[in-house]
């Protein structure tokens, strides 16, 4: 599973997910819904760069 990075640090595992925000814990990153933002800055996903392994 891939991870990626917020501008403001915030990292989406995509095996977590975003369970506070109805994304469940496999979600990949590009299954999000477009409408979804940041849990911690509120930037949208596009403030968001892959995480090299």
């Amino acid at each position: 599973m891939k991870k990626y990075e917020c501008v403001c640090g915030y990292i989406y595992d995509e095996a977590i997910g975003d369970p506070d925000g109805g994304i469940a814990p496999g979600t990949k990153f590009e299954d999000i819904p477009d409408d979804w933002s940041c849990p911690q800055c509120g930037l949208d996903k596009s403030a968001f760069t892959l995480l090299e392994d």
